[in-house]
């Protein structure tokens, strides 16, 4: 979100698409505001995890595949948890 190319409505936008390419690449069944929720919050996650090994992704291609990466961690992570649960 500290990247000024891509705002507010931008990043629902984008984040959805994310958690949707998401949804379907690790097949579960979120519904819209979750696939927004993991965009989003998964484009943070990766951008911070990327950070780390010195890879920044920037602009609305970056966000997106930022958003992917990140939306698809939280899903396999989530699976963890439910399955030691």
């Amino acid at each position: 979100m500290e990247n000024p190319q891509v705002g507010w409505i931008g990043a629902i936008v984008i984040g959805g698409l994310a958690g949707w390419l998401a949804e379907m690449f690790m097949k579960s069944d979120m519904g819209i505001l979750m696939n927004i929720i993991l965009g989003i919050v998964g484009a943070a996650v990766a951008n911070l995890v990327l950070g780390m090994f010195g890879v920044v992704l920037g602009g609305w291609i970056g966000y997106l595949i930022a958003g992917f990466v990140g939306a698809c961690i939280l899903i396999a992570l989530g699976r963890m948890l439910k399955r030691s649960a």
